[in-house]
């Protein structure tokens, strides 16, 4: 395949300019762990699994990566960065000023693995759907664990930041999400309670202390501005639990966007989603799934 080719791809499709070995290593950089399979899907989605296997396994030899086998999964492997992985890529131009965080033993790696699987489960269902509709959202798209300062030490964690763009005739439109990945092992109410934290980044105005010196002007206005345009709307993803019990977290959602004031008042501006894993794998997240926090008609994530 010639550049001038390569380069007619979409953006949401991974360029073969770039050796796919880097492409593993940077991948695995961004989401931390992430199943043969997986990056498979995200990288070289109609190859073959040996595609991805070979320089895998091969990265392994060279120490950069390794895996941990998942229990009960016929010998599926979940794949990660070591230490010296984790240094290799912490200057690469995707990854600049993204912490590393390397997996020191397969102890570690297999604590992190349900969460961190789960939450990139959730990407690939919008990568696919994207590759599908012909909007872009790549494997660099989704940043997990983005954190927000609220002041005094408090902070505001998100499973993953998305960012995607819908195409049309002559139109782009840029959209952004803080997602929240939910497998039912919190309370309820814990879950519920995230609407306060991002409610308070939301209004959160940083108060300067005494006389600051900084060659930049300092924005007038929310923290968040800082980092983008409009505060990126927030979308609750459920899992591991039966449909009323997903469906009852979903309401406890609703009772805290109807009882809070703060929440409430971010609501009328900021759209909020909730829906079930399973839904947006098999019919995908631009179909109505998702049930708004502060309305009951199901909608697609792009009209909440």
């Amino acid at each position: 395949m010639t550049d001038q080719t390569a380069l007619a791809l979409p953006a949401h499709v991974a360029s073969p300019v770039e050796p796919l070995p880097n492409q593993l290593l940077t991948a695995l950089g961004q989401h931390r762990m992430a199943t043969t399979g997986q990056l498979q899907a995200l990288l070289r989605p109609t190859a073959r699994r040996q595609t991805v296997n070979t320089p895998l396994n091969k990265l392994r030899r060279q120490g950069l990566v390794d895996y941990t086998v998942l229990p009960r999964s016929r010998g599926m492997r979940a794949w990660y960065l070591t230490s010296d992985g984790a240094r290799m890529v912490k200057d690469f131009p995707a990854l600049r000023g993204r912490p590393p965080y390397p997996i020191t033993s397969t102890t570690a790696a297999s604590l992190k693995t349900p969460h961190t699987l789960t939450v990139l489960r959730t990407h690939l269902a919008f990568v696919a759907d994207a590759r599908e509709r012909g909007d872009e959202h790549g494997f660099l798209d989704w940043t997990p664990e983005v954190s927000h300062s609220l002041g005094d030490g408090e902070k505001v964690i998100a499973d993953a930041l998305l960012h995607y763009t819908l195409t049309g005739p002559g139109q782009r439109t840029k959209l952004r999400a803080f997602v929240e990945v939910d497998r039912t092992t919190m309370s309820s109410e814990r879950l519920a309670s995230k609407l306060i934290g991002y409610a308070r980044l939301w209004s959160y105005e940083p108060q300067p202390a005494g006389r600051q010196r900084s060659r930049h002007p300092v924005l007038a206005g929310p923290a968040w501005l800082r980092w983008y345009p409009v505060f990126p709307r927030l979308l609750f993803v459920l899992t591991g639990g039966s449909r009323q019990v997903l469906h009852n977290r979903i309401s406890d959602l609703h009772a805290m966007v109807d009882q809070h004031p703060l929440v409430a008042t971010m609501a009328r501006t900021v759209p909020l989603g909730a829906a079930v894993l399973d839904d947006i794998e098999t019919q995908g997240p631009t179909s109505e799934v998702w049930t708004p926090l502060n309305d009951a008609q199901p909608r697609s994530w792009t009209e909440l």
